[in-house]
């Protein structure tokens, strides 16, 4: 078993931060190396149910397969359930066209959960330490981070559990050595090639040079920004809530507003980075808020639009196919979201027709079928009802203050000539209108 200051320590992080359960069962990520043996050994001597995993990426050949047989070995000897699994990680990493460290991650973690799926465990546990958080918080910085950076790794994130997060690498190695046991270590651990290693092999050994209790000093900072964000994050979500709104699930951001607030960059950044912008381009957004109506930022999945006194937020949509729906006689059409209706109405029967603001009605014997359901092209234009001169769509939309992506997503019906007969939701045309002598009408009715 395992000392038992060791095993006090562990315990007590776990009641304390809430982790585990003593009536559930966990999965437990066995490697073979010192951390995640320790974590076995714990949990097992702590009373916990617990499964082990490991996993073969046989990325160091025999000694991959060597791994495999002391996890199972010990599992065996503290009759632990085993399981394993086998990967070709290197054609995985090939085929998706990512690094080994991800083709790796991405492999055990999907397996880790299916496989907590079939053991009906609540969780899985793996053997992140101390010194990984802190290894963390540096690579956040090298990279750039906000605040949550500095926080490290977190004890529990969604289904992941980390109950070794209050002891160091040394102090694990110690407690296994002290307690007799054996643990296999990794050759590509004490290699250069991955950032990670970087700072933990050249790093961090030259902040310890400096002063040996580096280490303790960055989880204690850790501790100090988690319990300091508690209440930043109260703060931040009020004074999103309070420069935001939501049309027609564009985010729109009161930029007025916004520069009113304390923090206000960094609350600018808490909410673009939802949407795929780097800390760069909110840097830059940042310092042009004053950037003429029109200017618009892309990231990965959105886009972002300034538009007068607002920021807004829309994802980025391939208007390309310009025709949505096209209607070649009267009836009913559905098209994904879009559903509109189309009717003639005789207009000489004396029965009163009842008008809906939502709908259009237009002279029949002014509008040639078929008609099409499209959005607006360039040079597009319509006689508005009650003018006499036709107007440009852009100019419409300018004169409304439209803002261009909802000019993208603004929708038009047009006739066999190609005649804008209804700016759908918005004005009709002078050209096709209901006059005294009309003796059917066109009813047409659009829902999304």
């Amino acid at each position: 078993m395992l000392n038992k200051e060791f095993l006090s320590k562990i315990s007590d992080f776990i009641v304390s931060h809430k982790l585990l359960r003593n009536n559930a069962k966990y999965l437990v990520a066995l490697s073979g190396g010192a951390d995640s043996v320790a974590l076995l050994l714990s949990l097992h001597s702590l009373g916990y149910d617990i499964e082990a995993v490991h996993c073969n990426f046989h990325l160091r050949g025999e000694e991959s397969d060597n791994d495999e047989l002391f996890c199972e070995n010990l599992c065996k000897d503290k009759n632990i359930p085993f399981h394993r699994v086998h990967f070709d990680t290197t054609f995985y990493a090939r085929q998706h066209k990512i690094s080994i460290e991800m083709a790796a991650r991405e492999l055990r973690y999907k397996h880790f959960e299916n496989l907590r799926k079939d053991i009906n465990a609540d969780g899985i546990c793996v053997g992140h330490h101390q010194n990984d958080s802190v290894e963390t918080i540096l690579l956040n910085i090298i990279r750039g981070t906000g605040i949550h950076g500095l926080k490290g790794i977190l004890p529990v994130n969604g289904n992941i559990i980390r109950p070794l997060l209050c002891v160091t690498r040394d102090e694990i190695e110690e407690s296994l050595r002290l307690s007799g046991y054996h643990f296999v270590t990794d050759s590509t651990n004490l290699t250069d090639d991955y950032t990670r290693n970087k700072i933990r092999l050249n790093i961090i050994p030259h902040a310890e040079a400096i002063n040996p209790s580096f280490n303790r000093n960055m989880a204690k900072l850790s501790q100090r920004v988690g319990d300091v964000l508690s209440v930043f994050d109260d703060f931040i979500a009020n004074s999103i809530n309070d420069i935001t709104f939501t049309v027609d699930n564009n985010l729109y951001i009161d930029i007025e507003k916004l520069q009113k607030l304390k923090s206000s960059e960094y609350i600018l950044f808490t909410i673009l980075r939802k949407y795929s912008f780097t800390s760069l381009q909110v840097e830059e957004i940042y310092n042009n808020i004053k950037a003429k109506t029109g200017t618009v930022y892309l990231s990965e999945s959105h886009r972002l639009l300034f538009d007068r006194n607002y920021l807004i937020i829309d994802k980025i949509r391939d208007f390309r196919n310009n025709i949505v729906v096209k209607m070649p006689e009267p009836g009913l059409y559905v098209k994904e979201k879009y559903r509109v209706r189309v009717e003639i109405i005789d207009n000489t029967s004396g029965d009163e027709i009842k008008f809906h603001k939502d709908a259009l009605y237009a002279d029949a014997s002014l509008v040639k079928f078929p008609l099409t359901l499209r959005y607006p092209q360039e040079g597009d234009w319509f006689v508005p009802l009650g003018m006499k001169g036709k107007k440009l769509l852009s100019d419409y939309f300018t004169d409304n203050k439209i803002s261009l992506f909802d000019r993208e997503k603004q929708l038009v019906i047009s006739d066999n000539d190609d005649k804008i007969i209804w700016i759908v939701g918005k004005r009709t045309d002078e050209r096709t209108k209901i006059s005294p002598r009309t003796k059917s009408i066109v009813r047409i009715s659009f829902t999304h």
